[in-house]
């Protein structure tokens, strides 16, 4: 089932998230094992679409693996992947929140630290991703503007969208 956004009511989370933005060679086996758990858990269980998650773009050189922890369990993710792997551009995908710390403003955190990722490796690009269109004002929120019509994607409606240098 997808669901709505709700813009966070709480004050975002920061203090006490340990985080870290790797590439695939760096993750530990735990850490990609936790990172594929949540991923299937949100985008296959929680929104009932069966699909292939291991795209192959996970293992590329220049993709990065940003996560959250919250003590040792792994709150959120988001994948950075480079310009032309995607996107022509820098692109952000697989952005996913545990249910148990959504409402809390994480994934807005979670959004400010992939765009400062994204900046200190590509400061003058712009950004792009494919959004679930009922987080279209979520990522709105970040400067992402919609720029196509709405697609299907594995069941789900979609838009692209992009966020200028």
């Amino acid at each position: 089932m997808v669901r709505p956004y709700h813009r966070a009511m709480q004050l975002p989370v920061s203090s006490g998230l340990r985080w870290s933005c790797l590439g695939f060679e760096a993750l530990t086996v735990h850490q990609l094992y936790a990172l594929l758990r949540l991923r299937a858990e949100i985008f296959v269980v929680e929104q009932r679409c069966a699909y292939l998650d291991p795209d192959g773009k996970d293992v590329h050189p220049q993709a990065l693996h940003l996560m959250a922890y919250d003590s040792d369990t792994l709150a959120a993710s988001v994948r950075i992947l480079p310009p032309g792997l995607g996107y022509p551009c820098p692109s952000i995908g697989r952005v996913v929140v545990a249910a148990t710390h959504r409402g809390t403003g994480l994934g807005h955190v979670l959004m400010r630290e992939a765009l400062s990722h994204l900046r200190q490796r590509w400061p003058s690009s712009e950004v792009q991703l494919g959004a679930q269109a009922h987080l279209a004002d979520f990522y709105a929120a970040h400067g992402f503007v919609v720029v196509s019509p709405v697609y299907d994607e594995d069941g789900i409606p979609h838009v692209t969208m992009r966020r200028p240098a």
